[in-house]
């Protein structure tokens, strides 16, 4: 009897779980199902050009190392930071920031003092010798001054010689007399000579005594206190690395740090030469952090690089684009790390579904599949990151696959009349894109010297002229020479960040 009892308890087990293992299976068949379809909306539509970018301060205090603009005669030379405080330590005025090695200006400092030695001696050496070598001359104008003297008093005394000695007297007097004159104006050379040389002894003397002046007062700054209140951020260089203890400031670029007002913050980010074409001072931004990614900002674009520059690990070329924060939040800190949707184009009343329902047939004609069973052909428009505009061949509210249906074969074509539509604006598209490599041509070819664009943009343009890529042409020509696109001839999700998988024809 017990036995019995546990085969039938078994069993009402056994049936138990296989009654849940189906009703599991069906509903996951069912949530299956439901996520198989997307359903076309009608609604406004936004173009958004997704960025990452890095919050910044828009003003702050920079953190200066030495001047040498104050100290002359001082060679220029890189110097490193030998100690320096956390990043986002709080500071008030006259807190200390850092302090930069000084071993080479010490040294610098040492071989001055001693060279001021030798020229205090050479100063010293060239006061006695002119006090001796004018007494000497002084001297030597006294003994002629008594020559001449003499010579006067034995031609005084001659008169009662002959006429012969008369003569004499008279020739030794003259010749007293010259080389007295020759002996004043030598020693009127000398002390200017002697005067020169002073004057440049005590130069180098007054000269050397200045340059160690300027080494003491430069090296009083090699420890960095703070100029005014607030939260120390580390300064970066223009390979974008942040000055740390070990790094090095130049004449040039002296900022240790910066001391960020963060009452008003700024997202600094690069847009890639495909999209900077969209982007336009004034344009919305929608502005996460990725430290608080439950919150949400706003901004607007402030500006935009006519430049490209090239980023470490990067092939292609972006533009600097800086977004302003609208709002105003303590927990924003400069370096956090934000993701930028930038708005640049809002259409109204537009149908779109998911970029991933739309798929390319060999002949690069776009359609989806519907849940009736047909393949209808589409024409396309704008695109976002994750939806794309159907111009044509869709109705609002209709179930559309969101992938490659099973057997895609058995779906019938629909909307072939479409196909001239799609075609004529390929054909528009590439009118443009020649347009604008005749335009690029121009610009950088004989006589495009006219042109106000630097050698170095001359010279990016030609690379993309024979590489072919239009739309970064585009981008980069100045205002005046840009075409811009006609509605809906780029290609599927041309004009966001996705882009259409591509299927075999009959798919």
């Amino acid at each position: 009897m017990k036995k019995k009892t546990i085969i039938i308890t078994g069993a009402i087990a056994v049936a138990a779980i296989i009654i849940i293992i189906v009703l599991f299976s069906r509903a996951a068949s069912r949530k299956g199902i439901s996520n198989l379809f997307a359903e076309s909306k009608r609604g406004q539509f936004d173009v958004v050009v997704t960025t990452t970018g890095e919050l910044q301060a828009e003003n702050s205090v920079e953190i200066m190392g030495p001047d040498f603009t104050q100290a002359r005669n001082i060679r220029m030379q890189d110097i490193r930071i030998q100690d320096l405080v956390p990043e986002g330590t709080e500071v008030q005025v006259g807190d200390y920031i850092a302090t930069l090695d000084r071993t080479s200006f010490d040294n610098t400092l040492r071989d001055e003092q001693e060279r001021l030695i030798t020229y205090e001696t050479n100063l010293e050496t060239a006061i006695l010798d002119t006090s001796v070598n004018l007494s000497g001359l002084r001297d030597n104008i006294k003994n002629l001054t008594f020559n001449v003297e003499e010579a006067q008093i034995t031609l005084d005394q001659s008169i009662y010689e002959p006429p012969t000695a008369q003569r004499q007297a008279e020739m030794a007097l003259d010749r007293a007399k010259r080389s007295l004159d020759q002996e004043l104006r030598r020693y009127e050379l000398r002390i200017e000579q002697e005067k020169s040389r002073m004057r440049n002894a005590n130069k180098q003397f007054t000269d050397q005594e200045r340059r160690i002046e300027d080494i003491e007062k430069l090296l009083t700054q090699f420890i960095i206190t703070a100029p005014s209140p607030g939260m120390v951020i580390y300064k970066r260089d223009r390979q974008g690395n942040k000055r740390r203890v070990g790094s090095s400031i130049n004449p040039f670029d002296n900022v240790v740090a910066t001391l960020p007002d963060m009452s008003s913050m700024l997202s600094k980010t690069y847009v890639n030469e495909i999209d900077v074409s969209k982007v336009k001072p004034g344009q919305t931004v929608e502005i996460m952090v990725d430290a608080f990614p439950e919150k949400s900002y706003t901004g607007v674009v402030l500006s935009v690089a006519n430049i490209g520059e090239q980023l470490p690990n990067a092939d292609a070329k972006v533009f600097e684009t800086i977004i302003k924060v609208n709002e105003s939040d303590l927990i924003l800190k400069p370096s956090m790390t934000t993701g930028n949707k930038v708005v640049t184009q809002t259409i109204t009343d537009v149908i779109y579904i998911p970029i991933e329902c739309v798929q390319i047939d060999i002949d690069s004609i776009p359609f989806v599949y519907l849940k009736n069973g047909t393949k209808q052909i589409v024409v396309t428009g704008e695109a976002n990151e994750n939806h794309i505009i159907i111009e044509q061949g869709l109705k609002e509210n209709t179930l559309v696959y969101l992938n490659v249906p099973e057997k895609p074969e058995s779906f019938k074509l629909v909307g072939q009349d479409l196909i001239e539509v799609i075609r004529e604006r390929e054909r528009i598209k590439q009118e443009e894109e020649i347009r604008i490599r005749d335009n690029a041509n121009r610009m950088v070819g004989p006589g495009g010297g006219r042109q106000n664009i630097s050698p170095e943009m001359r010279e990016r343009m030609q690379q993309l002229i024979e590489s072919g890529d239009t739309a970064a042409l585009r981008a980069m020509m100045p205002e005046g020479a840009r075409i811009a696109p006609q509605g809906g001839g780029q290609r599927p999700g041309g004009g966001g960040q996705g882009t259409p998988r591509t299927q075999g024809g009959g798919q």
